[in-house]
């Protein structure tokens, strides 16, 4: 199950780059008022007739190891359970266990 949601995470994120700039471009157009309605209508039309999974809201966060979206490190992009594991077997740099 993990495999295949960090697949469709990818899938998404990728959507999400592709498609940025003319989302962004479709949204100007309909919150520009100087447009006029038949034009901002057509805009709107388009807008919805993109992917879902283009959308940047349908980005979730993570573990690029264990496809867990809990407990997310967003510095190391793991899960707090991977980053432990790894961070004692010393195969993070530049993290070391605190002693105090």
């Amino acid at each position: 199950m993990a495999i295949k949601s960090v697949l469709r995470d990818r899938l998404r994120r990728i959507l999400t780059s592709e498609l940025e700039v003319q989302r962004q471009a479709l949204r100007l157009i309909i919150k520009d008022e100087r447009n006029t309605l038949p034009v901002r209508v057509r805009a709107q039309l388009e807008l919805q007739k993109m992917p879902s999974y283009s959308q940047p809201s349908a980005i979730k966060n993570r573990c690029i190891i264990g496809g867990k979206s809990r407990g997310y490190i967003s510095e190391f992009r793991m899960s707090q359970i991977e980053f432990r594991q790894h961070a004692l077997c010393g195969e993070l740099p530049g993290v070391k266990k605190a002693i105090w």
